[in-house]
C-alpha cells in the first residue's frame, strides 16, 4: 500500500508539471522557484494544513501565505490539485482577465494574501498569529519565504516581533535554494550564519532537506516545538529541482522554457517514480 510520502511525492511531481506548462504557455518567469518549493507545498497541503475548499471561510482554518509571491504558479497548481478550483483553469495563468495572475492573488480561492512585493508576508503572518493567540483560536499560520527575500529588513522586524510575543503557532519556512534574482545569495548579500540569526530573534530553528518529504513532515508535526517560541524551518532546496538542466541555474529565475525544453522537462518528470 502506498504511504503518505508516496502520495505527497506524486503531488509534488504534478505541481512541477503544471507549473512548467503554465509558465511555458504564458511565456512567464520564475519556474526555478516553483520547482524548488513544490515538495514543501505538497507536504503542507497533503499532510499539514487544516484548510479545504469546504473550510475556506472557517474562523479556525489554518492560514498559509506565500510571501515569495512570484512562485504563484506552484501555489495555484497545488490549490487546483486539492480542489479549490478546477484544474482546467490553470490554462488561464497570467493571461489578460485571468484571476490567476503572475504573482499570488487573494482573488483566487485558497490564497489568503496577495503577495509579490517581497518582505510583507511574515509581517502579516505575525499579525494573524497574534490575533489567534489573543482570541484563543487554534489555527496555525505558515509563511513561506525566499532566501533572497530575507534581504528585506521588514522580515527581521517581524521576526523580532514574533519572538517577543511568543507566537508559538507561527511557522516560517525559508526556501533556501541559495540563488536570487541576480546571483547567488552568498554573492549578493550573504545570510550566514542563518540559523544563528533566527535563534537570536528567539525562534525555534530546524534545518531540513526541503525535498525529503519525511523530513518536512516530521519537522512540521513537531510544531509547536516550544510553547514560548515561533518556529522556522530552514529548508535547503535546489533551484529548478526535478529538471536536470534547470537545477542550480540562475537563468531559470527569469527564463521561460521553449516547446522543446518543456517536452524534455515533462519527459524527465514523467520518468520519475
Amino acid at each position: 500500500m502506498p504511504g503518505e510520502s508516496d502520495h505527497s511525492v506524486a503531488l509534488a511531481n504534478r505541481i512541477r508539471m503544471h507549473s512548467l506548462r503554465m509558465i511555458h504557455t504564458a511565456q512567464a518567469s520564475h519556474i526555478g522557484t516553483c520547482l524548488s518549493i513544490a515538495d514543501l507545498l505538497a507536504v503542507l497541503y497533503h499532510d499539514f494544513l487544516r484548510v479545504s475548499p469546504a473550510t475556506l471561510n472557517a474562523e479556525d482554518r489554518d492560514r498559509f501565505i506565500l510571501s515569495k509571491g512570484h512562485g504563484a504558479a506552484a501555489l495555484y497548481a497545488v490549490l487546483a490539485e486539492r480542489g479549490f478550483f478546477p484544474i482546467a483553469e490553470l490554462d488561464s495563468y497570467n493571461r489578460d482577465g485571468s484571476r490567476l495572475t503572475g504573482h499570488a492573488s487573494h482573488h483566487v480561492p485558497g490564497v489568503e494574501l496577495s503577495t509579490g512585493s517581497l518582505g510583507h508576508g511574515l509581517s502579516v503572518g505575525a499579525g494573524l498569529a497574534l490575533a489567534a493567540k489573543r482570541l484563543n483560536l487554534p489555527y496555525r499560520t505558515v509563511v513561506l519565504l525566499s532566501d533572497g527575500e530575507l534581504d528585506e529588513g521588514s522580515n527581521w522586524e517581524a521576526a523580532l516581533f514574533a519572538g517577543h510575543h511568543q507566537l508559538d503557532r507561527l511557522v516560517a519556512i525559508v526556501d533556501y535554494n541559495k540563488i536570487q534574482s541576480y546571483g547567488s545569495v552568498r554573492e549578493v548579500l550573504d545570510l550566514e550564519p542563518l540559523t544563528d540569526k533566527w535563534r537570536a530573534f528567539r525562534w525555534y530553528v530546524t534545518e531540513i532537506d526541503g525535498h525529503q518529504h519525511d523530513q518536512i513532515r516530521s519537522a512540521l508535526n513537531r510544531i509547536p516545538s516550544d510553547s514560548s517560541q515561533p518556529s522556522v524551518l530552514i529548508a535547503h532546496t535546489v533551484k529548478g529541482k526535478g529538471v536536470s538542466y534547470m537545477e542550480h541555474q540562475l537563468a531559470w529565475h527569469y527564463k521561460s522554457p521553449s516547446q522543446e525544453q518543456l517536452r524534455s522537462a515533462l519527459a524527465e518528470l514523467e520518468a520519475q517514480p
